[in-house]
């Protein structure tokens, strides 16, 4: 008897923790199948927008630089001495107007003896004249007499051209800018004196990719922005195209003009510009939170659709601020998720928040 204790302590030890063990997982709270369901498929709250029809344009971007409709620098043909500027620094001047006038005494002078001489000349034709006429001087006299005065008119008009070059005139509208020289300064023939910009009218000066070539003409508008002024816009034409393409850059040079009547843009300026290319009055846009990335350079969204997530690939156009054009997936009118993709797959159920529907409207 004493032998079989031990196997019997054993057999209710072994039979007491089984009871616990019942009694512990029949205390524990049950999980039905429509409780785990539910839980898997909870709706996953969504921020959504519709698919809309706007105008758009297809369009480039590219950068330049402001450029004088005409920009001269003045140079004197002849050296001499300054006499006097007939100008102020950053002046509005008319074409004509004398500018720099340098110290002509001396071509002056050679006018006053080229009109002196021409008045002799005159005097002697009329002489010879008169005496050919009475038979009293031969026919190679009166001949001379007609050349020394056409030599006598011919050099008056080289004096006066002589003259003319000592003065330095505006050769069209425009401003003059700072100049670096005063009167009594003695400059050589070339020397550089003062620009002349004509800033009424400025032109652009910007390369495209060779790939634009047909798809760019004269006439084409384009917009301008530029740092200097922030927020302004303004609009320009295309006037030329440059028929030599860049073999180095595979670049095409174009070539456009915008009024600047209040002066507001300068030469040399840095601006970007935007050339439309065609208008089309209705793409399909969303905007571009909606577009989820995948492998493969994919792109896809998920789209609202009897109350749960369906993803939709779709191929994409151009881009305008935050929407994106849409060219193939969707249709006008589909709502589509733009924020919570993170939590969705296909499939998933959906809770639409009201505000987002209503913004969205």
């Amino acid at each position: 008897m004493s032998s079989r204790r031990p196997v019997i302590v054993a057999l209710c030890a072994i039979g007491l923790a089984g009871l616990a063990a019942y009694a512990w997982y029949a205390n524990q709270p049950r999980s039905t199948p429509a409780d785990t369901q539910a839980a898997v498929e909870a709706p996953v709250v969504v921020e959504v927008a519709r698919v809309e029809r706007r105008a758009m344009a297809d369009d480039v971007t590219a950068v330049g630089s402001l450029v004088s409709n005409e920009s001269v620098v003045l140079r004197p043909e002849v050296a001499g001495r300054i006499s006097r500027i007939a100008f102020r620094d950053g002046e509005a001047v008319r074409r004509g107007d004398v500018l720099v006038e340098l110290d002509a005494a001396v071509q002056r002078a050679e006018l006053q003896q080229a009109q002196a001489n021409l008045t002799l000349a005159e005097a002697n034709f009329r002489r010879s004249e008169d005496l050919f006429a009475r038979k009293f001087v031969s026919q190679s006299s009166r001949d001379n007499a007609r050349a020394e005065l056409e030599v006598a008119r011919a050099g008056v008009a080289l004096a006066r051209a002589r003259l003319a070059r000592m003065q330095l005139r505006a050769p069209f509208d425009g401003v003059v800018g700072i100049r670096s020289v005063s009167p009594g300064d003695y400059v050589k023939d070339g020397d550089a004196l003062i620009n002349l910009e004509d800033i009424a009218r400025l032109k652009v000066d910007f390369r495209l990719p060779e790939l634009y070539l047909d798809r760019v003409k004269p006439g084409q508008t384009l917009e301008l922005l530029s740092d200097v002024l922030p927020g302004a816009s303004f609009a320009a034409r295309v006037d030329a195209i440059d028929p030599l393409v860049d073999a180095q850059g595979r670049a095409v040079r174009l070539r456009a003009s915008l009024a600047n009547p209040e002066g507001r843009l300068r030469p040399g300026v840095f601006v970007r510009v935007r050339l439309i290319l065609a208008e089309r009055p209705e793409v399909l846009v969303v905007p571009e939170t909606a577009l989820v990335p995948a492998p493969g350079n994919v792109q896809f969204v998920y789209r609202v659709l009897d109350g749960k997530a369906q993803r939709v690939d779709v191929r994409t156009g151009m881009r305008r601020e935050t929407m994106v054009e849409i060219v193939d997936g969707l249709d006008a009118g589909a709502e589509v998720v733009t924020a919570g993709q993170l939590k969705l797959r296909d499939g998933a159920p959906v809770s639409v928040l009201q505000a987002a529907v209503a913004g969205a409207a």
